[in-house]
């Protein structure tokens, strides 16, 4: 696994001062962002389906081994094989076998933030397997060489003129300049290799323990194409995305594209279910199931349980102001955005991943947008508290918060320390209210004023308003 979490404030500083990321940024979290609010608004019961989606994941996470088994039966019962994987490594073994096994050299994949998760692509390359990104975004960053930088829009920090130098460089030919032009260039040259792969790898949206059915939702039908044109399908899911049934998905499919990229629903929702039947008129040879812990049953029973119920839709991240102004690769890993900043130290560990937890305002947006209604503020306070626990923290941020806590608990001196603060930063404010220049502040006041107090504190006004 990759991993590069520790160099996150200065990859913010260069993506901060990077003009064609704000441009890729802005144009589609605006979209985003507008579209999900208009067709929210448009369904009534949509808070009721947050509910009832956050507590039947709750059902699953609270009896997962019962629905795991259910559904290990049922994908064996229709010719299917699924395959446990304790761990990363794992998990790339039995893909990598199997590739082996029916002698595969070309291979497909439709968009899998859990092959993402397991570095899969390089292990598949290193043995000599030519992979082939089939998604739309994931065949620009591949031609890029870059990782995804967001969960549902891998190249979402690519301009179109980014993606038409890429292409033109990778195509030859002369160079398209519209986004139709690309489009169709991309479906030119991806259809043959659909025809000539071997195997086919996908996620997987849901896991339906009914009928041992793996759903992907895409808006290019590039999976379609990935897992039934190939002599081999492979699934790659980790094992909190099973539901119970088939009526139960039907709940979380309205919420998940309105949540994602604000549509009542996506393109395409397939289900596979086991290999080709002798009455089948297309279809793979073989189905499997790779089914990734990785880290996940560390998580169940836990304080960060909650974060199992997310489904991968993004909408935490499309709201997030500090993702908006740095994208997803500042995050130096898989998941990005408020919910890579729970899910990536819960992973690879907190000494690898310190301003994660902390490049948050918690201002509350993500959890306010949240399909299942997961308290990612909450998980980041968590995680924050036990960085100060294992003494990750720094020295001077541990003192500095000591001698916070000693004033706090004392209300004479905090209240005189409070005015005192007040009285000192007005003065520092003078006559135009802003300060240029702060002690310990620099951060900040480098490359914007602070403004300075206005009028009375807020124990003055408190205590003021309590009077009889």
């Amino acid at each position: 696994m990759k991993v590069s979490s520790p160099q996150f404030k200065e990859k913010s500083v260069i993506a901060l001062a990077d003009p064609r990321l704000r441009q890729a940024l802005g144009q589609s979290r605006k979209g985003f962002v507008n579209k999900r609010a208009e067709l929210v608004g448009a369904l009534p019961e949509f808070e009721q389906l947050r509910d009832e989606a956050r507590d039947l994941k709750n059902h699953v996470l609270d009896n997962l081994d019962h629905y795991l088994e259910r559904y290990e039966a049922a994908v064996t019962a229709a010719g299917g094989h699924v395959h446990w994987a304790r761990d990363a490594e794992e998990a790339r073994s039995i893909i990598l076998n199997i590739c082996q096994r029916v002698n595969a050299k070309t291979i497909t994949k439709g968009k899998s933030m859990v092959s993402e998760e397991i570095g899969l692509n390089d292990a598949l390359e290193a043995k000599g397997y030519t992979v082939v990104e089939t998604d739309l975004g994931e065949y620009i960053i591949q031609l890029a060489h870059e990782p995804p930088s967001h969960i549902i829009a891998p190249a979402i920090h690519k301009t179109k003129e980014q993606v038409s130098e890429l292409f033109e460089a990778a195509h030859g030919g002369p160079r398209k300049t519209t986004v139709a032009e690309l489009v169709t260039e991309a479906r030119l040259v991806l259809r043959d290799k659909y025809f000539q792969a071997d195997v086919g790898i996908t996620g997987g949206n849901f896991l339906v323990a009914e009928t041992g059915s793996s759903i992907i939702v895409t808006n290019e039908g590039n999976g379609d194409l990935t897992q039934t044109l190939a002599r081999v399908h492979i699934v790659t899911s980790g094992i909190e995305r099973i539901v119970p049934t088939l009526e139960d998905v039907a709940l979380f499919l309205r919420i998940l594209a309105r949540s994602a990229t604000g549509q009542e629903t996506e393109t395409y929702t397939t289900l596979s279910t086991g290999p080709r039947r002798p009455h089948d008129l297309d279809g793979p040879e073989e189905y499997h199931v790779v089914l990734v812990d990785n880290g996940r049953t560390k998580m169940l029973g836990g304080k960060f349980q909650d974060m199992l119920r997310c489904i991968r839709c993004g909408a935490c991240m499309n709201h997030c102001p500090v993702y908006g102004a740095i994208g997803g690769h500042a995050y130096g890993w898989v998941y990005p955005g408020p919910m890579g900043s729970v899910l990536t130290p819960l992973f690879v560990g907190l000494d690898a991943t310190y301003d994660l937890p902390n490049a948050c305002t918690l201002n509350g947006r993500c959890e306010s947008v949240c399909p299942v209604r997961i308290p990612l503020p909450e998980l980041l306070r968590e995680l924050r508290h036990m960085q100060h626990q294992q003494g990750i923290r720094p020295q001077g941020e541990r003192r500095a918060l000591g001698a916070w806590r000693f004033v706090a608990e004392r209300p004479g001196l905090y209240q005189f320390a409070n005015r005192l603060a007040a009285r000192v930063l007005k003065g520092l404010g003078g006559s135009t209210g802003r300060i240029a220049s702060l002690p310990f502040a620099g951060a900040w006041t480098d490359s914007r004023d602070m403004p300075a107090p206005e009028g009375k504190t807020f124990l003055e006004l408190w205590q003021a308003r309590s009077k009889p």
